[in-house]
């Protein structure tokens, strides 16, 4: 990474930015949770990238094709934008190691908590990983987050709330921050980012 390089909020997707429903296999599936809009209009306020970065194993266990995930990613840079808010990017794992779909069918380095989209997302947009942030509700958001660098949250929608109860007292890994939402997530980073500078 170049000196310029730059502070990223990472999201997951489902449970984070949309309601969590299984596998998205219909694009009336797909619901922007309150606050979301806003909490990625505060983050592009102030510059701070914005990059979202999702497991999809949907596409390789044959659930849904390749053109409805575009779909329901256009729907949701479109909710957001009527909002003033946007996405900077969006790096996709559509692997599995036991997928329906061959071409799909492989130990990947990208499936979260593996670090993979959130390094070529560092690459390709200049960012530095050790002073960016992911949000997730799963531990292996957070998981993902300590093994690239960088600092996790967790959000309280989707699994985050059972995840908090059920899973994360057996796990070594804790978040740096629990939010009840996106929205709190993005407050609390900025106030974080403003006092590290």
């Amino acid at each position: 990474m170049s000196d310029k390089s730059r502070p990223a909020v990472f999201l997951d997707r489902d449970g984070t930015i949309n309601e969590q429903m299984g596998y998205i296999n219909h694009l009336s599936r797909f619901h922007l949770l309150p606050g979301v809009a806003e909490a990625v209009r505060l983050l592009n306020d102030r510059q701070v990238p914005v990059v979202v970065v999702t497991n999809q194993s949907g596409l390789a266990r044959g659930y849904f094709p390749p053109e409805l995930l575009d779909e329901v990613h256009e729907k949701m840079a479109g909710q957001l934008a009527q909002k003033g808010a946007h996405i900077d990017g969006l790096y996709i794992c559509p692997h599995h190691p036991e997928a329906k779909e061959e071409q799909y069918r492989q130990e990947c380095c990208c499936r979260k908590p593996k670090t993979g989209l959130l390094e070529q997302a560092a690459v390709e947009m200049n960012l530095d990983l050790k002073r960016s942030f992911m949000v997730g509700d799963r531990w292996s958001d957070l998981k993902c987050a300590v093994r690239a660098g960088a600092t996790p949250v967790l959000v309280l929608t989707g699994y985050g709330r059972g995840d908090l109860q059920y899973i994360g007292p057996q796990q070594e890994i804790r978040p740096a921050y629990v939010a009840d939402d996106l929205l709190g997530a993005a407050r609390w980073i900025i106030r974080r980012m403003a006092a590290t500078g």
